[in-house]
């Protein structure tokens, strides 16, 4: 199974869930995850897609824990059995809404 071909399933789940599942291109800092998923009720989180297997670079390592140090989930997705699981598992969390 090809890397983009679990993106293209992510984005599929996520817009069913009624989030946005987009593109993330940080043109300032290399090694930032793929996709950044927003969830109704504020509920927010990155996602690196990985053909399955495959493992982080170190500098995608770093940008991982950096940004789970400022509070922010971030999943490393390489197989799309595993999109549901995260889904919920982003779903549980407390959000915010201030609308």
């Amino acid at each position: 199974m090809l890397e983009k071909e679990i993106e293209r399933q992510l984005v599929k789940s996520v817009k069913a869930k009624n989030g946005l599942c987009l593109k993330f291109n940080c043109l300032s800092m290399n090694g930032v995850p793929d996709r950044v998923i927003l969830m109704p009720d504020g509920k927010i989180a990155f996602v690196e897609v990985k053909a399955p297997g495959k493992k982080l670079r170190r500098l995608q390592i770093k940008r991982k824990k950096q940004f789970e140090c400022l509070g922010f989930d971030v999943f490393v997705l390489d197989h799309i059995t595993h999109i549901d699981e995260m889904i919920a598992r982003l779903e549980k969390k407390d959000g915010i809404c201030t609308t």
